[in-house]
């Protein structure tokens, strides 16, 4: 009985410790975090381009997390500076991500600010990127005789295009993911500039 004792002390010790260095520890650190200065809250079309962004399972394939220099080859990827906590003030939930089956999307709207390209990589992204293995998103977008006014239709390459005589229209869900993607643009610095020296007298 002594020795089931204390293996469940053991363990209640061993959780509290983890949970401390894991959960308590990283949460005192982040807690009072400002957003940075060049950091904008998302406009409601781009909190709804972000449900959709959930929804499709794009954090599955992406993520939006750029590692520093000395743990990967991310800046050299054109990714960007790495991601730090402050980045993701405004974030509910966090779509950090794990899998790199696709590109990191932290700076995707600085790196790719053109809606036309967003919506044709959406639509078909093999006629944007060959040998992608990204899927098409067909249903985000409606294929009609013609487009009705101040809808706007998609200008895709020959070979990608839809049945003579038809054009492709995309959905308001493609719209707002398409002002999502490219409001993810961290390219601000992180650090305030450095006080110019005073001049010498």
């Amino acid at each position: 009985m002594e020795n089931e004792i204390k293996l469940a002390a053991g363990a209640m010790v061993a959780l509290g410790v983890a949970t401390a260095a894991l959960v308590v520890m990283p949460y005192i650190q982040v807690r009072d975090i400002e957003p940075l200065p060049g950091l904008k809250p998302y406009t409601s079309a781009q909190l709804r381009g972000r449900a959709v962004y959930i929804a499709n399972g794009c954090l599955y394939c992406h993520s939006q997390q750029p590692r520093d220099r000395n743990f990967g080859p991310d800046f050299e990827r054109g990714w960007g500076r790495a991601s730090v906590p402050a980045d993701y003030v405004y974030d509910r939930p966090h779509l950090l991500g794990s899998m790199r089956t696709g590109p990191d999307l932290f700076n995707i709207g600085a790196r790719q600010p053109s809606k036309d390209w967003h919506l044709g990589h959406l639509y078909q992204p093999r006629a944007y990127v060959p040998g992608s293995i990204m899927p098409s998103y067909p249903y985000l977008f409606t294929i009609k005789d013609a487009a009705e006014e101040g809808e706007q239709v998609l200008t895709l390459p020959p070979r990608y295009s839809p049945m003579i005589g038809k054009v492709v229209v995309p959905t308001p869900e493609a719209l707002d993911l398409v002002k999502y993607l490219q409001g993810l643009d961290h390219t601000y610095p992180v650090l305030p500039p450095e006080p110019k020296p005073e001049p010498k007298s």
